[in-house]
């Protein structure tokens, strides 16, 4: 099993900046894609970032320019900078993994939860 625990959300200030992190452990082998994922009230879950373990980068039209993702493949965590914040991206944030377990089953993993709400 992986558990994924994410940290940084909060309330902002239109204009501000939040750090989201998401750390990943348990029976890992290696992790191909990490990302972030979020959902207001009413809507679908959709895909905010996600970054491959090469560093390959995938962002939401509404998010780029705007928003950082990173990771650190020794720590099996990733990062999420978002810096000028809007109202619009107020939502509950999910950290997503997939990869290999140890046995070399492909794992596909999902944090708690943070919410980022952002005050205009």
């Amino acid at each position: 099993q992986v558990q994924l625990v994410e940290s940084g959300g909060g309330l902002v200030q239109a204009g501000g900046s939040l750090r989201l992190s998401c750390a990943a452990s348990g029976s890992i082998f290696s992790i191909n894609t990490m990302g972030w994922y979020r959902q207001a009230p009413g809507k679908q879950r959709e895909l905010v970032a996600a970054i491959t373990s090469g560093g390959n980068t995938n962002y939401a039209v509404s998010v780029k320019g705007r928003f950082t993702i990173s990771r650190d493949n020794a720590k099996n965590t990733v990062y999420l900078q978002m810096n000028s914040l809007k109202p619009e991206d107020t939502a509950v944030y999910y950290c997503n993994a997939e990869g290999l377990y140890r046995d070399f089953r492909v794992f596909g993993s999902w944090g708690q939860g943070t919410q980022v709400t952002v005050s205009s």
